[in-house]
C-alpha cells in the first residue's frame, strides 16, 4: 500500500471511512421507513416534512449517542453538521416512498 505525502491524507483513519458507509445506509433506511410511516398514516403538507425532520434528528441523536460516544469530530470529517445532513438523495427517498404509500393505502378515501 502506497502512502501519502499529504499529511491530511494520513490523518483518515480506514475503518472510520468504511463506517461512514453504513452510516449512508442507515441513514436512507431511515428516510424510508419515515416516509412509509407518513403515508400509511396519511400525512399530507408540513406534517409529512415534520416528520422526516423528526427522523432524522433522532437517528442522528442515536448515532451521536451510540456510535460517536458523543464526539462525531473523530468519526466524521464534518462533525456534528455532517451527521444531522440528511442528504439530498434521502429527501428524495423520503417523498417517494411517502407518495407511493400514500397511494398504495389511501387510494380509495
Amino acid at each position: 500500500m502506497a502512502t501519502s505525502s499529504d499529511p491530511a491524507a494520513q490523518l483518515v483513519f480506514a475503518p472510520n471511512v468504511l463506517h461512514n458507509q453504513s452510516l449512508t445506509s442507515v441513514k436512507f433506511l431511515s428516510s424510508c421507513f419515515a416516509g412509509a410511516v407518513a403515508g400509511i398514516l396519511g400525512l399530507e403538507n408540513w406534517l409529512g416534512f415534520a416528520l422526516f425532520a423528526a427522523s432524522v434528528l433522532s437517528t442522528s441523536f442515536v448515532i451521536y449517542a451510540i456510535n460517536c460516544k458523543g464526539n462525531p469530530a473523530k468519526y466524521l470529517p464534518g462533525g456534528l453538521a455532517e451527521l444531522a445532513n440528511p442528504g439530498q438523495d434521502n429527501i428524495f427517498t423520503f417523498i417517494l416512498v411517502w407518495t407511493l404509500f400514500y397511494g398504495i393505502v389511501h387510494v380509495y378515501d
